[in-house]
């Protein structure tokens, strides 16, 4: 795997918008045609050469290329974005988009990310050792496909709207998450290792939400049904297990009706 190193060399005045920068535009390309690849500064285009120095050549695909960036990526957006293989590495803070429309590979974010955040991401393992802010995982405004594959891990805390829209793939946050937990899910699974707020699953039609911690306020839509124990990301535990959301329309399997479910470790 050939290795492309990008340091930040001038942090943009309004915010950068680094679609180009991920393993997909950077594939067959030398450190010189990397750095002429375009990035937007709000209506202004430039090129990753005017903010990175870069060094190393890609390699001939997508999955034979790692990225690794360094210096401050706080006002940089898409980085990583609409990857399909090889591996990338940020060891700094990042903005919105980042893992966005994810298909594969690996990214790693060695700080926190902002909102909007894995959005539709539909495969590939994307690793957040920091916070994650709204809408992680969820869908892009005014669509109704959230996260449909793929493993995202947020190693802190999380903000609200988080899986909203969600159909696949496996989201785990380590530490707290605000209101609104896995809305309109419909598939897919959420581990929660901390705390929730309210409004946990709410219209929850398929898909499994497990909270090691507390919920602040149960949604009404959720029925006890069921003391289980699982082993669940690695830790074996006796959870409550509800079914919902009931207000909710649900499908049918086998003349069954098919429930979302919400696991509480007790």
């Amino acid at each position: 795997m050939n290795t492309v190193t990008l340091n930040v060399k001038k942090v943009p005045e309004l915010f950068l918008e680094c679609e180009n920068v991920n393993t997909d535009a950077f594939a067959g390309k030398k450190a010189d045609q990397i750095a002429n690849l375009g990035a937007f500064q709000g209506k202004e285009i430039s090129t990753l050469g005017d903010y990175f120095s870069i060094s190393g050549d890609a390699g001939e695909t997508a999955a034979e290329t790692k990225i690794i960036i360094n210096g401050d990526c706080t006002k940089m957006k898409y980085l990583g974005a609409k990857m399909t293989a090889g591996e990338m590495v940020v060891n700094s803070a990042c903005d919105m988009y980042t893992g966005s429309w994810m298909k594969g590979g690996k990214l790693t974010i060695n700080g926190d990310v902002h909102s909007f955040c894995g959005l539709a991401m539909a495969g590939g393992e994307f690793t957040i050792n920091g916070n994650a802010g709204n809408y992680l995982g969820a869908a892009y405004r005014g669509d109704w496909r959230g996260m449909s594959g793929g493993v995202l891990r947020v190693k802190g805390n999380a903000g609200s709207d988080v899986a909203t829209f969600m159909i696949g793939g496996e989201l785990i946050v380590e530490g707290d998450v605000d209101i609104h937990l896995g809305t309109h899910m419909e598939g897919g699974k959420i581990i929660l290792k901390g705390n929730a707020n309210r409004r946990v699953g709410g219209q929850l039609v398929k898909g499994e939400i497990y909270v090691f911690g507390t919920i602040n306020v149960m949604m009404p839509g959720f029925k006890p049904v069921n003391t289980v124990e699982l082993d669940v990301d690695g830790t074996r535990a006796t959870f409550t297990e509800y079914i919902g959301d009931l207000g909710e329309r649900h499908p049918k399997r086998k003349g069954e009706t098919v429930y979302g479910k919400l696991f509480l470790k007790q």
